[in-house]
């Protein structure tokens, strides 16, 4: 269910490594080669023993609405959204209302960077199922304990340091260009973050800059996560900050 970045890079992938992959969007975008494209979502999970939902956290919901009615009783919806630990709890109530499975699955990584390879963590009552499912497929699955919303925990404290290093680059090498010494300090931090230190540092900047408004969404699910957990939430407060006047600066004509 989706054929935007990461849904055209698992559809194809699995389809390449002998998956037999059906997808559905509803926009006028073509399929990768192996894949079959449904006409309605209906066609593209009726007969799915697994169905991936790679559509974005902000439509996730009536994705799942969608096709709740037409998947058979036992099959596993896997949901690869990045939300709330609250949010893939209540999508899980809901599956199991209808006979299914639901998989609790957190992307590690950018599709864009290792595909197929991209490293997955599953959590909920689909979560031994989905692992099977993809097992002869050789992807990069873990499941974790705990269950829906476990997995989503963990990608949401893997982005306070992530999104936050990036908050941190932006912050210094913003001053670094007031002050003359852009350069410097960009070697100054490559040269604190490893052998590949600089590339890292332009992935940081140029990945930011390009998806500033999703993961400004992100990270507010992470602010109320770790509200939720009563854990100081300072740094998340500036990244937060940051996202936002990235995305509005991109936006400007």
């Amino acid at each position: 269910m989706g054929l935007g970045e990461a849904g055209q890079v698992f559809s194809g992938g699995l389809a390449e490594r002998g998956a037999e992959v059906i997808a559905f969007d509803p926009r006028p975008v073509d399929a990768p080669a192996g894949v079959t494209k449904a006409e309605t979502a209906e066609a593209a999970v009726c007969n799915a023993g697994l169905v991936l939902s790679v559509v974005g956290a902000a439509v996730a919901d009536v994705v799942l609405d969608s096709v709740l009615e037409f998947m058979p009783a036992g099959s596993v919806f896997a949901d690869l959204n990045t939300s709330s630990p609250e949010q893939k709890l209540a999508m899980s109530s809901r599956t199991a209302t209808h006979g299914l499975l639901y998989a609790d699955v957190a992307v590690m990584a950018p599709v864009n960077r290792h595909g197929i390879d991209t490293p997955l963590l599953v959590s909920g009552d689909g979560a031994s199922g989905f692992v099977s499912s993809l097992t002869p497929y050789n992807l990069s699955v873990r499941a974790v304990e705990g269950g829906a919303g476990a997995a989503a925990g963990l990608k949401l404290l893997r982005s306070v340091f992530m999104k936050g290093l990036a908050g941190l680059v932006f912050e210094s090498t913003e001053a670094a260009q007031k002050a003359g010494a852009d350069d410097w300090i960009r070697a100054e931090i490559a040269s604190e973050l490893g052998d590949n230190g600089v590339e890292l540092v332009e992935r940081l900047i140029s990945g930011t800059r390009q998806h500033a408004e999703r993961r400004q969404h992100e990270m507010e699910d992470v602010d109320g996560y770790l509200q939720s957990l009563g854990s100081p939430n300072w740094m998340t407060q500036g990244t937060i900050a940051w996202l936002h006047h990235i995305a509005s600066s991109t936006s400007r004509p």
